[in-house]
């Protein structure tokens, strides 16, 4: 039975196919318009999965979408009235949207799709799942487990904005939700908005902040801001916050909470205060995290969790869950924001009759890890067709072919170069785990600034992550496990460190950037920390052999790797896509399947 899952007119539009219970293909819109979190219908998306599957819309037994928009007006009728008459702006703004397009979202999907010119479909076969429904089957049915724990936490869903639940076998079943207004990621999106980042964007870079500062205020969100009970329940204060009333996430009376500062201007250097407010904000939400948590496995029973939703993207959190919560194991959607949803309502359709979990089981994933295939669900480009789009560029490249292409990036990597890496299906999700990824040598301690400034033109203090070989994981991080997707932050090992001198020891704010902290510096965070991709030949045999390659021409097996983009813009998706990159920035080469491109030869 194939099924299309969709997720849009949000944020982060996507499609997924599902082939009797297996995970045929999955995208972002994002990825072929060029648009950053495009949120419209995703036809682009749709397309490929159709081709990929080799199907029209007639060969699709349901289509999917990942949330219930009634359910969502209700909750915004509800809020407006509660809220009413400081709400009115807001209203104005919302509702004519919501009268012309989300309200009638059935009636607007059947039209979307029968616009494809693949076929037509009937209002009788869309299905619509609950948002955290969706993430729950996202994160439960592709997971590694027969049985787990289920944690969803987001901005909101409907009404939901943090539920726990319980999977076993194909049973799928939330049991407990704390609702709208009151949302961790609502809180946590209310300090990226007060730092001056954009909401829905700026969640890494308040996580990357954050170990620049120190959690001074977190006691003051504590008694001001939120009520955290033992059990993790927590209400917020909405006197402090505008998201129900306003155009903002915060008001005046927050910015009193913190000194009567006004919000940071976006262009605005940053300061002490801002590094300390992003620390403070991020030991609340672990700190929730963790309360949820414990309070999940005492009413499940379970040692295994899974986790899905916006805030399940806060590595660090993960992190800490991992080593001091109370579950021996637990795996994360690596799309677990909305697009992941495309996913999930597809499966929760596939599985809502109840039946065993068949093909989906865990077992059809890369190596028999789980059913996420690595994450590699996106388009792929045969050399042919690569080259077709080299030679309308008038690119200069060479071919080499397997082993040839490993050592010879290898040796560009350990001569402190910089490589754009373009191998088979696009990722899906947030991350590049190798196969749209730029890369650099993790010993470098020059590296991780000019990855920042000279190619991905971003914030100076964002730190990069690094891929090892799974075999050598535990020679380099305090981590012991798979980490596959990138989603788990882990120290480095003491034996790693490099001595800090008095005078370094000392550095403030963003100074403490410049200090050579181990013998990996360009992936070691200012806290000794780093987010650890695991790569396995099962999982993804091109960037493994890389990976061997670099290990034999070095004696370390770890790259950086980076997504392939720029600052602003979705990961590249085609060759073209690739090259515009390559040559808008000062990448030094390109390897681009089995062709090779240098810098000084264009």
């Amino acid at each position: 039975m194939n099924i299309l899952g969709i997720s849009g007119y949000y944020h982060d539009s996507a499609a997924a196919l599902i082939r009797d219970g297996v995970i045929v293909a999955a995208a972002q819109e994002e990825r072929f318009s060029r648009k950053k979190g495009d949120e419209d219908f995703p036809a682009h998306a749709v397309r490929y999965c159709l081709d990929e599957a080799g199907l029209e819309i007639d060969d699709i037994a349901q289509i999917a979408f990942y949330d219930k928009p009634l359910l969502t007006f209700d909750r915004l009728l509800e809020t407006h009235l509660a809220y009413a008459p400081r709400g009115f702006p807001s209203f104005v703004k919302s509702i004519p949207v919501w009268v012309k397009q989300k309200l009638l979202l059935q009636s607007a999907l059947v039209r979307e799709i029968n616009a494809l010119g693949r076929g037509k479909i009937k209002a009788d076969r869309l299905r619509f799942t609950h948002h955290h429904h969706s993430h729950a089957a996202s994160a439960f049915y592709p997971s590694p487990f027969d049985s787990a724990a289920v944690l969803i936490m987001d901005g909101v869903g409907e009404w939901a904005t943090a539920t726990l639940g319980h999977g076993n076998g194909a049973d799928l079943t939330l049991d407990t939700e704390i609702r709208f207004p009151h949302s961790i990621g609502m809180l946590y999106s209310a300090f990226i908005y007060y730092l001056g980042f954009k909401v829905n964007d700026g969640e890494y870079k308040v996580m990357g902040l954050a170990p620049y500062g120190e959690p001074v205020y977190a006691d003051r969100i504590f008694d001001r801001l939120i009520d955290l009970k033992e059990d993790g329940s927590f209400r917020l204060d909405m006197r402090y916050f505008n998201y129900c009333t306003g155009l903002t996430m915060t008001n005046d009376a927050f910015a009193e909470i913190f000194d009567g500062v006004p919000r940071r201007h976006p262009d605005a250097p940053l300061e002490q205060r801002d590094m300390d407010l992003a620390r403070s904000v991020q030991a609340v939400t672990e700190e929730i995290v963790l309360r949820l948590a414990r309070t999940l496995q005492r009413q499940t029973g379970e040692k295994r969790l899974v986790m899905a939703g916006g805030v399940a993207l806060n590595c660090v959190a993960n992190g800490r869950l991992l080593r001091e919560g109370p579950f021996d194991d637990i795996w994360i959607q690596p799309a677990a924001g909305d697009a992941g949803g495309a996913i999930g309502a597809a499966l929760s359709v596939t599985y809502a009759d109840k039946t065993t979990r068949g093909p989906a089981d865990g077992k059809a994933g890369a190596g028999g890890a789980d059913g996420m295939q690595g994450t590699y669900l996106g388009p792929s480009y045969d050399d042919r067709s690569i080259a077709e789009c080299l030679d309308i560029f008038g690119a200069s490249y060479e071919r080499l072919d397997g082993e040839g292409l490993s050592q010879t990036v290898a040796g560009l990597l350990a001569d402190n170069k910089i490589v754009g890496w373009f191998q088979g299906r696009m990722e899906f999700g947030p991350r590049a785990l190798g196969n749209r990824s730029i890369l650099g040598d993790a010993r470098s301690p020059a590296m991780q600034k000019m990855l920042n400034l000279k190619i991905k033109y971003r914030e100076s203090f964002r730190p990069f992550a690094p891929a090892v070989l799974r075999d050598d994981v535990a020679e380099y991080f305090d981590l012991e496990t798979d980490s596959p997707y990138m989603l788990i932050v882990a120290g480095v090992r003491e034996d790693r460190w490099r001595p800090v001198d008095t005078e370094d020891e000392a550095r403030t704010g963003i100074d403490k950037l410049n200090v050579i902290r181990s013998d990996i510096p360009a992936v070691t965070h200012v806290d000794y920390s780093a987010r650890v991709q695991t790569v396995t030949p099962e999982s993804n045999p091109r960037f493994h052999s890389l990976l061997t390659a670099f290990k034999a021409a070095t004696g370390c097996s770890i790259l950086v790797n980076t997504s392939f983009k720029v600052r602003d813009e979705p990961i590249v998706c085609s060759p073209e896509d690739a090259y515009r990159c390559f040559m808008g920035t000062e990448m030094d080469a390109l390897a681009i399947g089995n062709f090779l491109l240098r810098k000084t030869d264009q």
